[in-house]
């Protein structure tokens, strides 16, 4: 077995287990309320600095990968989760929680986000790159929806405190793993990228933009925008809208909230299967046409779920499936076109900058959200906005805006290595 499988295998399993990191502080959200008195909008805004920050690190952590290692990096940022995770526990204001789940989780889980998993493809694999892109991706949202269960159950027998601390154990656990089975690159321990051939010997092996520059450049082309602003409707639509207000949009209708957690445990199994299923996809049909196809039926999923909700568990399930099969399906398609218009070697600082904007947009998602369910007393407007912004996002891809040509084959040169 070549080793880009074994390094492929510990960062899904890293992904996981951070992504469920992450996750927490959905499980969290009514036992604070119950115990602490603090508004829902106040736990969303600690909670959208943390989803911020996980995509705003993402551009300086490939840099830094790239300078530092990508093995210390992992494990220096999986080492701060637990210990930040761990502390959460004293916790007793608001700004605790700011801090903490805000500030520091957000600082480790960004370095362990979507770019990690675009890292790693673009240097261990010259084949399959899309499906692992795919199953990478699959494991970094998936990661924080098979988590909630297992944490809602704790936190209702036993309280919200013994699941932190369990994923806290997690990450010192895999922050171990990493250490004993990355590698930073293959020609570390003399091999090639999984597929690679003698005819690619001839590519270019520029040093990669830094954050700034990348972005100085990224933002004068057209393709930098659309894909960037669709990652932001993608992320307003699934962690920060669905993954962090679903349970407490449950509650509203007397679901249970280990129920609730059942339905996004469902939305990470089917996640799996169509996040490595668009990754195959992605490797044999335009990124364009998978994407329009992607954000439509994304959007129509969101536009019918306050209808669905006070149906009851059975109509929910149905939602489960077929949103969770479209939950990060957008992703391994956006990487190909990143990479494919800024060249390999820029796709994880590009790349990370694009899946700022995603982060950004569930930030926006997530304080939005948790306004309108203050305010008004229900989620509906939510569901209804997020919906209508990824059907338009769809036709976008299917706009003369977005030609092949120009997303695909119109590559620009860097100017600037900085």
């Amino acid at each position: 077995m070549h080793y880009a499988w074994i390094v492929a295998a510990a960062t899904f399993l890293i992904l996981i287990v951070s992504a469920g990191v992450r996750a927490t502080p959905n499980i969290l959200m009514l036992p604070l309320e119950a115990e602490f008195g603090w508004t829902r909008a106040a736990i969303s805004a600690a909670i959208a600095i943390n989803i911020a920050l996980f995509g705003m690190i993402g551009p300086f952590a490939a840099s830094v990968m790239n300078r530092w290692g990508l093995r210390r990096v992992v494990v220096a940022a999986l080492i701060l989760l637990s210990v930040s995770v761990a502390s959460t526990t004293q916790m007793t204001k608001v700004w605790h929680l700011t801090l903490l789940w805000g500030v520091l989780v957000g600082t480790g889980s960004g370095v362990t986000s979507l770019v990690l998993a675009a890292v790693v493809a673009n240097r261990w694999f010259e084949e399959r790159r899309g499906l692992v892109v795919g199953a990478l991706s699959a494991a970094n949202a998936t990661g924080q929806l098979i988590f909630l269960p297992a944490l809602a159950q704790l936190a209702t027998t036993q309280g919200w405190r013994s699941a932190v601390m369990l994923v806290s154990t997690a990450a010192a656990g895999v922050a171990l793993i990493a250490w004993i089975l990355l590698r930073d690159r293959p020609e570390d321990i003399g091999l090639k990228a999984f597929g690679w051939r003698s005819e690619m010997a001839h590519r270019s092996t520029a040093a990669p933009l830094r954050p700034i520059a990348a972005l100085s450049w990224a933002v004068k082309q057209r393709p930098f925008w659309i894909l960037a602003g669709s990652f932001f409707v993608c992320g307003a639509s699934t962690n920060g809208l669905v993954g962090t207000h679903l349970i407490p949009a449950c509650h509203d209708y007397g679901i249970a909230e280990v129920k609730a957690a059942g339905l996004l445990a469902v939305m990470g199994v089917f996640d799996i299967f169509g996040t490595t299923a668009s990754g195959w996809l992605t490797d044999r049909f335009p990124s364009r046409y998978l994407l329009f196809g992607y954000y439509a039926l994304r959007g129509l999923s969101l536009l019918v779920l306050p209808f669905t909700l006070p149906s009851g568990d059975k109509a929910l399930a149905g939602f489960a499936i077929f949103y969770g099969l479209d939950w990060v399906a957008t992703i391994p398609p956006t990487v190909r076109l990143t990479s494919d218009t800024f060249g390999a070697e820029n796709t994880g600082v590009i790349y990370g900058w694009i899946g700022a904007a995603h982060q950004l947009g569930a930030s926006f998602a997530a304080i939005t959200a948790g306004t309108i369910r203050t305010e008004f007393g229900k989620y509906d407007a939510a569901f209804w906005l997020s919906g209508g912004l990824c059907l338009l996002t769809a036709f976008v891809f299917l706009s003369p805006l977005v030609s092949q040509k120009r997303i695909v084959d119109s590559v620009p040169e860097p100017s600037l290595v900085s």
